[in-house]
């Protein structure tokens, strides 16, 4: 991931099991502090997060256990790329899998909707997977045009503030 556009980036390995899903959410949470964000776009990158968790954990590993790994990079640029990857089953038809309500789980306990949630909450997702051998979940998302547009706004206030206006 790693590029001489990238300012900064992260790299964390964690166990396949529920409770470490919160962990990934806080982790890119405060990892995104510095560009900014709003509420609402740090909240919809916790649920691609979680999301693309939770299904390395559900369906990758069938929730026996393995490695997810969670990297995550910003660019010059302040666009967040995140890579969720695991070494699990795979995905024998990522188009398929891809369609929303398509789940591989029960229908009383899946929603079939994670794909299409990362795909609303971010700019763009790719998925490659192999059957036998894991799937890597890539996202991104790009932060910055909010922070160039108020800025002369804060700036304003704090002249205003100042008794200088």
């Amino acid at each position: 991931m790693e590029n001489e556009r990238t300012k900064n980036e992260i790299c964390m390995e964690f166990d396949a099991i529920s409770e470490n899903e919160g962990l990934a959410r806080v982790v890119i949470a405060a990892f995104l502090s510095r560009v900014d964000p709003t509420v609402d776009e740090i909240e919809d990158v916790k649920t691609a997060v979680s999301e693309a968790v939770t299904n390395a954990i559900i369906h990758g590993y069938k929730e026996r256990g393995g490695r997810v790994v969670m990297r995550a990079s910003l660019s010059i640029e302040n666009e967040l790329s995140v890579e969720i990857s695991d070494r699990g089953i795979g995905i024998a038809d990522v188009e398929l899998a891809m369609q929303p309500l398509f789940t591989t789980g029960a229908a009383n306990e899946r929603s079939g909707m994670g794909f299409s949630f990362m795909e609303a909450f971010m700019d763009r997702l790719e998925v490659e997977s192999v059957v036998g051998e894991g799937t890597c979940v890539h996202m991104w998302k790009s932060f910055g045009s909010r922070q160039e547009e108020s800025a002369p706004i804060l700036q304003a206030a704090v002249w205003n503030r100042s008794g200088r206006a």
